[in-house]
This record gives C-alpha cells, sequence and structure tokens, in this order.
C-alpha cells in the first residue's frame, strides 16, 4: 500500500483528466477542486477513568452547487485533513454521478474506535456533533456512516442535534437504525451497488458474472455483502482479507460464514478450510473480479504491475493511485470507478432522507427496486459517455458525466460578493 501518495492531489487529478475533455473557465475548475470550508478542531473529552483526552476532528464541506453537502464520518487513526477533503470532493462527485441532488462532505475523529469503551465513543461522538452544530442540518449538511462507524453513531449523532437544537429532524442524518427513522435496506446499500455494477461491468465485456471468481480485500460492511450478493448471483468468492490478513480458498468461501467467523474472533483469518494469504496476494491473485474495499491508495503503480483481475470494481474510495490507474488502462483492465461503484450508500442515503423529510416509510423492495434503477441508468450513461466521446477509462467518463452536472450547477449559480 503506498503511503506517499495524496488522496486529495489523487482526486484532483482525476477531475483534471475529466476536465480536458470539457471546456470549463479555469477559474471555475478551480473552485470545482478545492472545498468550499474545512472545520478542524480538538475535542476534549473525559475518559472512564476520570483523565481528560483530546481528539483531532474535520469536517470538510467540498461543494453545495447541487444541494446540502452530504458525506460519511469516519473513526480512524489515519484520518487527517487532506483525507477529509479528498473524501468531501468524491462525495461531490459521486452524488452528481448518479444524479442525486446532494452536494459533498466528509467528516472523521482521528482515533482507532477498537481502543475505547461505548460510553467513550458515545462522549466523543456527542462533543463532535456539538461542535458540527452550526454546520449540520437536513438543508445544509448531513452526515451518515463510513469507516467504523454505523447505525449506533448516527442515533447518537440525530439525538444530541436534536436535544441540542430543542427539535424534531431525523433528516438531519442518515444511516440510522429503522427504528430511529433510518431506511430499510441503507446497511446493505453499499455492497449492493458494487454487486449490480459487477453485474453490469461483465455484460459489457460479453462475459457473466455468475462465472466469475471474485476476490475482495476488506471485510467490513461493504466488502462482506458485496461477497454475499455476489454469491448470490452465481459468482464463486475465493479471497478475502481484512487488516489482520487475507484467506483463500479456490473451491469458493462462504461470506456469510466468514463474517460470523470475523464476528466471533475479530479477524477472517483463521476461518476454519482456508488457506492464509498476505494482503498482496489477494490484490494480485487470478481472479476474474477484484473489489478493492477498504481505505484509499490501496492499489499503488507497484501492485497495479502485477494485478491479474481482468475486471475492478471500487468498493472503497480511492483505492487505486492515478499511477496505478495509467498502468491497469494499459493492461486492458477495467476499472468501475468508486463514485459510482460504491454509490449505493449514498442513493440509499438520498432515499432516507426523503423519507424523513415526508415522514413516510419505504419497504425494502421499493429501496432496492430505486437503487438498482438509479445505478444501472448510471452504468448506461457511463457507457455511452466512454464510447460516444472515446475516452481512455471508465473512470474519465463518469467524471465527464459529472463534471458537466456540477459545473453547469456552479455556472447557474454564478458568483456572489
Amino acid at each position: 500500500m503506498s503511503e506517499e501518495v495524496n488522496p486529495f492531489e489523487s482526486m484532483q487529478e482525476q477531475i483534471d483528466d475529466a476536465a480536458v475533455h470539457l471546456d470549463i473557465d479555469p477559474g471555475v475548475l478551480e473552485r470545482l477542486k478545492n472545498p468550499e470550508r474545512v472545520l478542524e478542531t480538538t475535542l476534549s473529552v473525559e475518559m472512564d477513568d476520570g483523565a481528560i483526552e483530546t481528539f483531532r476532528a474535520y469536517r470538510s464541506q467540498f461543494n453545495g452547487d447541487r444541494g446540502p453537502y452530504k458525506g460519511g464520518i469516519r473513526y480512524h487513526p489515519g484520518v487527517n485533513r487532506d483525507e477529509v477533503k479528498a473524501l468531501s470532493g468524491w462525495m461531490v462527485y459521486k452524488c452528481a454521478a448518479v444524479d442525486i441532488p446532494f452536494g459533498g462532505g466528509k467528516g472523521g475523529i482521528a482515533l482507532d474506535p477498537s481502543g475505547y469503551s461505548a460510553d467513550e465513543l458515545e462522549r466523543v461522538t456527542r462533543a463532535y456533533t456539538e461542535e458540527l452544530r452550526p454546520l449540520i442540518g437536513e438543508d445544509r449538511d448531513i452526515p451518515a456512516p463510513d469507516v467504523n462507524t454505523g447505525q449506533r453513531e448516527m442515533n447518537w449523532v440525530k439525538d444530541t442535534y436534536e436535544s441540542l437544537e430543542n427539535t424534531t429532524e431525523p433528516g438531519v442524518v442518515t444511516g440510522k437504525a429503522v427504528e430511529s427513522g433510518g431506511s430499510e435496506g441503507r446497511v446493505e446499500a453499499t455492497g449492493r451497488s458494487v454487486a449490480i455494477v459487477s453485474r453490469e461491468a461483465f455484460d459489457y465485456r460479453g462475459g457473466d458474472v455468475a462465472d466469475a471468481t471474485v476476490a475482495v480485500q476488506g471485510y467490513g460492511n461493504a466488502g462482506w455483502v458485496a461477497a454475499d450478493l455476489l454469491e448470490d448471483m452465481g459468482a464463486t468468492v475465493v479471497a478475502v482479507s481484512d487488516s489482520s490478513g487475507a484467506i483463500h480458498d479456490p473451491d469458493g468461501l462462504d461470506p456469510v460464514a466468514v463474517k460470523d467467523h470475523k464476528r466471533d474472533t475479530g479477524s477472517v483469518a483463521g476461518f476454519e478450510g482456508a488457506g492464509a494469504w498476505t494482503n498482496r496476494d489477494l490484490l494480485t491473485a487470478d481472479v476474474d473480479l477484484l473489489v478493492p474495499a477498504a481505505l484509499e491508495n490501496a492499489i499503488d503503480a507497484d501492485i497495479a504491475a502485477d494485478v491479474s483481475a481482468d475486471i475492478i470494481v471500487e468498493a472503497a474510495n480511492g483505492p487505486l493511485t492515478p499511477d496505478a490507474d495509467d498502468i491497469l488502462e494499459e493492461r486492458d483492465v477495467l476499472v468501475v470507478p468508486d463514485i459510482l461503484a460504491n454509490a449505493g450508500g449514498v442513493t440509499v442515503s438520498y432515499f432516507e432522507w426523503v423519507q424523513n423529510r415526508q415522514r413516510f416509510q419505504w419497504t425494502e423492495q421499493r429501496v432496492n427496486d430505486e437503487l438498482e434503477r438509479v445505478v444501472t441508468e448510471a452504468f448506461d450513461e457511463l457507457v455511452d459517455t466512454f464510447e460516444e466521446r472515446e475516452l481512455g477509462t471508465f473512470r474519465e467518463a463518469m467524471y465527464v458525466v459529472a463534471l458537466q452536472r456540477v459545473r453547469r450547477a456552479a455556472e447557474q449559480s454564478g458568483v456572489w460578493p
């Protein structure tokens, strides 16, 4: 994994690559490559033993031309200013790629949640929400879960905000538990969009995902759900990994059984009947489909040179460095970019927000049907743009589509002193 590539610079390079194919005013382009504002704050929180501990926390609001800022909150030791800027930028173009009326935001706290009790994490989350209070709201900025956060943390955000504002505003955050105003199908949404675009990518290449062998790097929520749904489609999941290492079985792994093993032991390692691999072994495995579902910069130029998969579907945000992209293009590896592949999460977050505004609950079937429609239509538009403009990669094509939408909204809004 490359530690030297700056994710914010990677994101800006991806925008520049797409902008070459569009007539965009340089000043407008510069605006669309940088966040509008970034909150950087220090949280002081009392621990269970009475000691005070401080945490660096961030929220980046990248662009709001198409609607309220939207994006997750992650808890991870590697969270920093450039990371949240990059992630908030990717959110802008992800929302535009699937044509939902949101801008992009992202936030996070630099901590490893495994080292803290539930009570300590609740106090950290509530302290963070208090700092976010002036910025967020269902018409301003709507957080959601990300790495190491989920329904529990979003419920805390909602309760803290509503208590401080003395209001009822379930749409202030998405990814909540259903009983607290969340949406059916939200937990599975990111993995579901990964599975849908994988199916579409194989169909585009003249193949069938049912015949595919699959390796999944990162076995959090998005990774295991994608693996499970791909197996339902007939694919064979032969390798998965998490931060502890990788496991493989050429005859196929049971995605649910591996998930249960990880829940019970904290790791995929040691799963009965599976062999042990390194992370590099998995990323360079001779499979038909590779799904990087961990963190950014997972595949650099060195690893890309040895990738054996025919198709890569990015479940994580920014898992390929720009140099890796160039190498994979030369090798004719089809890469379905993150801003489409993992857009299921923000799409169903939008559905949750709509339901909260309407005070009306959709069925899970309706949620899944609407997600299928949005993702397949976006994939079709990607393919049309790729072929009509004779572009080099699917990533360029998806960014051309998204950048045009954001550019038009920015130009229609104008510049106000």
